[in-house]
């Protein structure tokens, strides 16, 4: 069985005390992770795309995602770049048919627009949030219609209509890659879990920023709660994340530390 790979689009400076209770108010480098799968029966799938010039400095940007990148200041990695890395695995972005879409922050969608020949793997509940809150709403949630593709709504595959596994959605058919919600941090916003490795993988996205904040002793308070679509299911969602960290692995998007599916330099 193939494992995904992770691989770091760009990194975002934070004070550690932020993200995890009792930490320093040192800046930590936090890494903005995404994904690729080379599944046996679907082909190349992208989890979400990092962070890519469209969001960062791309001209015609609105003033709104021009003053979110200001205020986050992501410094990009070229080499993590999406073309940069399907290159080494000689494929090019309209080779990738599928992109599963963890939820719809800029740091997860910025890079949607390369692949002209995706379907897009997203949850109902949070298509459906983005479309009916006002431009200014999503701005205050960190999200920015306009770097999806122009004809998004016509790709999009609701994770809601994949078969039901007991551990959650199967998006390919094949059991390699099961959609589990993991609810509070954004509406819709769901990890994947890899039950079929040796020892089975969390990917559990933005759950939490740290690994070491899983415990609920570590956990950020405020003002870091109020950043949360609703900070009671994120307890929730790190819960069930801590719990299956007894038995499996978890990766998340931001923990600044190399996990062991990160793609090699």
């Amino acid at each position: 069985m193939t494992a995904p790979v992770f691989v770091n689009s760009a990194t975002v400076r934070a004070p550690e005390r932020l993200m995890r209770r009792g930490g320093r108010w040192q800046g930590l480098d936090l890494q903005v992770r995404y994904g690729l799968f080379l599944s046996e029966t679907a082909g190349p799938v992208l989890i979400d795309t990092g962070y890519t010039r469209h969001a960062v400095s791309a001209p015609g940007r609105s003033l709104g995602l021009r003053a979110y990148s200001l205020a986050l200041r992501p410094k990009l990695i070229p080499e993590g770049q999406a073309e940069a890395v399907l290159a080494r695995f000689n494929l090019r972005p309209k080779d990738i048919r599928r992109v599963i879409v963890t939820h719809f922050h800029a740091d997860h969608v910025s890079g949607l627009s390369l692949f002209p020949t995706a379907r897009f793997m997203v949850s109902a509940n949070g298509w459906i949030s983005l479309q009916a809150r006002s431009r200014l709403s999503n701005l205050r949630h960190g999200i920015f219609p306009e770097l999806l593709p122009p004809d998004f709504a016509d790709r999009v595959d609701l994770v809601e209509a994949a078969p039901v596994r007991p551990q959650g959605r199967d998006l390919l058919g094949d059991g390699s890659i099961l959609a589990l919600p993991l609810p509070g941090h954004c509406d819709g916003h769901f990890g994947l879990i890899f039950p079929q490795l040796p020892r089975p993988l969390l990917y559990a996205v933005d759950a939490q920023w740290l690994l070491d904040a899983l415990p609920i002793d570590r956990r950020p308070g405020y003002p870091s709660r109020l950043i949360a679509a609703d900070p009671g299911a994120l307890d929730a969602s790190t819960d069930l994340v801590q719990s299956f960290a007894q038995t499996g692995d978890v990766v998340l998007c931001h923990d600044p530390h190399p996990s062991p599916y990160d793609l090699a330099p």
